[in-house]
């Protein structure tokens, strides 16, 4: 087994402690909205960072491809949806799921990669076997910087994967991941029951370059197969927790499209969606309430 290096890192030295990891020549996290340009050789022009989530619609826009496109536009990319499936969704449940087919789905991925490009991804929900075969295929082809967010479970409790897919989103989709980001639920439902820091690693064994379990106690925990780590994550009381998972996934893609390092990328995820949950918007709808990365209510 590599011998990993275990850190637990306080709020107040989260920022130093990633920075430190990226070496003593970076001295700044890019975490600021306006540093959205970067130079594109091949075209000699500036051109915004270009992330792609690959996932289902939430017709309630508290989670899936809505939420991962304001996480997008919050994190300073240009946002692009390949959508896999439809969902009747609402913040009280899911009433249907319409599913589309993987033929169309590839066309749409075509569609994206050809003409605008792509500098990273997000998988997000892939409800079946084929959709997730579809997928893999093209991105086995296409190879960029890839978040899989195994999302298994709505958080009103509904089932967003079937059950005969987990095992083609584990086999064929994690060896493609750069990192796995299931909450604690999901992690449990995928190595089985244990303290986070054991499940990381056994994400990672699974075939998964490195893993963060969400969701779970004081913070994040990380392992890249070197480092092991905590990431800590203010945890907020209230009803607006509805696409908390898709943000902080969405934000890491986005975050490794801007030329960002994993681990910063990932503290700064964690940061970004507990910041959203922190401004969620409770008042809409009878169940959990969206989470907001643009804190609309403040606006009123």
């Amino acid at each position: 087994m590599t011998h990993a290096k275990c850190v637990a890192i306080c709020p107040d030295n989260a920022a130093r402690i990633t920075r430190e990891h990226r070496g003593a020549s970076s001295e700044r996290l890019r975490t600021h909205p306006l540093n959205l340009l970067r130079v594109m050789p091949a075209k000699g022009v500036e051109i915004v960072p270009r992330a792609l989530t690959i996932a289902s619609s939430d017709s309630g826009g508290g989670a899936g491809i809505q939420a991962d496109l304001k996480a997008f536009a919050a994190a300073g990319c240009h946002g692009m949806s390949a959508i896999v499936a439809l969902t009747a969704q609402n913040t009280a449940g899911v009433t249907a799921i319409h599913e589309l087919p993987p033929e169309f789905v590839t066309s749409q991925l075509e569609a994206v990669f050809d003409d605008i490009g792509v500098d990273a991804a997000k998988t997000g929900m892939l409800f079946s076997a084929r959709l997730i075969e579809a997928v893999a295929d093209f991105l086995a082809a296409h190879p960029v910087p890839l978040v899989v967010d195994p999302v298994m479970v709505a958080s009103s409790g509904a089932k967003l994967l079937e059950d005969d897919a987990v095992d083609s989103l584990v086999r064929r989709l994690f060896p493609l991941a750069t990192v796995v980001t299931p909450n604690a639920d999901e992690a449990t439902a995928l190595v089985g029951e244990g303290a986070p820091d054991e499940q990381v690693r056994r994400l990672v064994a699974l075939g998964a370059p490195a893993a963060i379990v969400t969701g779970g106690g004081t913070g994040d925990w990380f392992f890249d197969g070197e480092t092991e780590l905590e990431i800590p994550v203010r945890r907020h009381d209230g009803g607006a927790t509805h696409g908390s998972g898709c943000t902080h996934s969405a934000t890491l893609a986005a975050l490794l499209a801007r030329g960002e390092d994993l681990l910063s990328a990932a503290a700064i995820a964690a940061a970004t969606a507990s910041d959203a949950v922190a401004h969620g918007l409770a008042d809409l709808g009878a169940g959990e309430g969206p989470v907001d990365v643009f804190h609309l209510a403040g606006r009123r």
